[in-house]
Parts: C-alpha cells; structure tokens; sequence
C-alpha cells in the first residue's frame, strides 16, 4: 500500500472515529445555544448546499474549515458579505487572509461576524387581564471575532485552525419591580472562546481532495440556572473536478467540481450535503446544492462572477435558498484579491 493512500485512510478512519463517539454520546436534540455560529455565511458555500470541507479557497474557508485557505494565491484577499436570514435577521461579515511570502510562512486570517436580530417588545407576567406587562423594546446582538492560521504542511496535506473570541447579548431581563415600581433588571451578556480545526489531503488521484473539519469547541455557557454548549459540528468530505474523468481533463476553460460532505452536528440529526459547481474560464459559476435530510430547507443555487483589472481581482457571489414556511434566504459577498 503506497504512503499516499495509507495517509487517506488514516485520515478517514479518524474523521469516523470522531464522528461515531460523537454520534454515541449525543443525547439531545436541538439543545445548543449561540447557534449563529452554525450558520453558513459565504454565498459560493451556501450555493454548494454548505459541502465544502474539502473546497479549497479564499478568506471564507474560515467560516467552514480553515485548512482551505493554505494555497491562496494572493497576498492579500478580503471579503465582505452580508446574509438576509429568516425572521428579519441580517448578518454581516469580514473575513481577510495574508499570504506572507507567496504562503511559505503560511496563511493569516482574520474574520468578523455580527449579527442584527432587530427590535422586539419585552413584556413580564402580571396578575392583570392581560396577564403581562410590557417593558419596552430591546435589541439582542451578537458577534464573533476570529483569527486564523493555516499552512500547507507538503505538497499534498494541509492544516488549519482558528481560535475565535464570541460574545452574546440577549438583551436586559426585566426581572421584577421594586417597591418603588422601578425595574429590576439582569443583563444576559456572555462571553466564551470557540476553537475550530480542519486538515485537508490531497489524494494525488485526479483532482480529488478528501478533508476533516471540526468547529465550536468550546466550554459550557451558563445563563442564570440553565447551560448549554456551543453547535459543535464535526463534517468530512470530498470534492473533485469530475471533468479530470472525461477528455477534457486539463481544460483550463472549463471545470464543474463536485463536493460531498457527511456532517454530525450536536445538535440534531447527521446530514448529507452535495454540491455542483461549473466554472467557466475562472471568470463565470453557475452553483447548485442540497442537503438531506431538513425540515424546511430547500435546494441552494446561486453563481458568481470575477474579473482582473490592474492586478486586482474583483468577484462578485450571489445565493439563494429555500425556506419552506419561512421567507427565502439571500447571501451576497464581495472579494477583493491582490
């Protein structure tokens, strides 16, 4: 058996191995809190139906799996996306990758997502006929800042990790009134470190790529009496350019990539996930994906489009997706490459 295929299954067997003593201790359901964290925020990524474990790219793999980011091309690239959420909840992000000597030192990256979640009307149990009284309006937030760093270990291996600093407001509780009738109120802000890490392999069979991310480690959060833990989420997948199988293998005007991920979250059921991606020239994507099994989640699509002038590259990502009951989700996100 050659070295390159024992390290594959090497890998393989510890992404499983992970992944089924994690299936075996989980014994709640939908019981994780600060669940932005778990949301997809990259446009090409959520068009792919969230498989890109094994993806490599720009400054977003930090929102999916740090190690993707290891052969940036670029000195320096930036991204700026914003995601339209059900219920009226907006999200933005920044996320920023420096190659250092043409990525000899390996990849810097910096990410920052917040989170919009509007106005809502605070009210309080009352003995009246409305059986409540209300408290006025208060604005939950949250935000996480993140620093990166990934390398390519050889030719075909790479690493990747991020430590991210993440805080949530929920807005003040009013807990009682006084005797004088004043407010009594406790704050429900928090504040705990995340740690995610990834490795990527690259088989050497075609274009073929196999890859192990997992994200949210963290301490318990506590609030008042209850605690929970973060949406911990561990995901191994797979992704190659199919047309490497064809006779148009080596085209550099044309690629449709492939990718599947199996993901184990903490929270709710395995899932699988695939997605479709047709390239054009480097300069036009056509993007389409699903994951199996959701409750109202439907198939993703999007595209993208990039182009070079004075040495700078400019691309444009667009996502839409299905959301049964709930409003469709939309995702932008500009890039910035030189």
């Amino acid at each position: 058996m050659s070295r390159g295929l024992q390290r594959v299954l090497v890998l393989l067997l510890l992404g499983v191995g992970i992944t089924g003593t994690a299936r075996a201790q989980q014994q709640k359901l939908a019981q994780t809190g600060m669940k932005f964290l778990a949301a997809s925020l990259d446009p090409r990524a959520a068009a792919l139906g969230d498989a890109v474990t094994a993806v490599s790219g720009g400054p977003e793999m930090m929102f999916y799996n740090a190690a993707g980011m290891a052969r940036q091309d670029d000195f320096l690239a930036v991204s700026f996306g914003q995601m339209q959420w059900i219920a009226d909840i907006n999200y933005d992000q920044v996320a920023l990758s420096l190659a250092p000597g043409g990525g000899r030192y390996g990849v810097l990256g910096f990410s920052v997502v917040s989170v919009d979640y509007g106005n809502l009307e605070g009210t309080i149990r009352a003995d009246n006929d409305a059986g409540f009284i209300e408290t006025g309006n208060f604005s939950p937030s949250a935000m996480a800042f993140g620093v990166a760093y990934a390398r390519a270990l050889t030719d075909r291996f790479q690493v990747g990790g991020q430590l991210k600093f993440v805080h949530q407001d929920l807005g003040p509780n009013v807990e009682r009134f006084d005797e004088t009738g004043s407010q009594v109120v406790v704050s429900n802000s928090k504040n705990v470190k995340a740690y995610d890490f990834g490795v990527l392999y690259r088989t050497g069979f075609e274009s073929m790529t196999f890859a192990f991310s997992a994200r949210n480690f963290s301490s318990e959060v506590e609030y008042v009496d209850e605690s929970f833990q973060l949406p911990l989420t561990l995901k191994i997948g797979v992704a190659m350019n199919v047309l490497d199988l064809t006779a148009m293998a080596g085209s550099n005007q044309h690629r449709l990539n492939l990718s599947v991920d199996a993901e184990n979250p903490r929270d709710f059921s395995e899932q699988v996930k695939a997605g479709l991606e047709y390239v054009f020239m480097d300069s036009f994507s056509l993007r389409g994906g699903y994951a199996y099994p959701t409750d109202e989640q439907g198939i993703s699509l999007g595209g993208g489009v990039s182009r070079t002038v004075r040495g700078m590259t400019v691309t444009a990502d667009y996502a839409y997706t299905e959301f049964g009951v709930f409003s469709e989700v939309h995702r932008f996100a500009l890039r910035l490459s030189l």
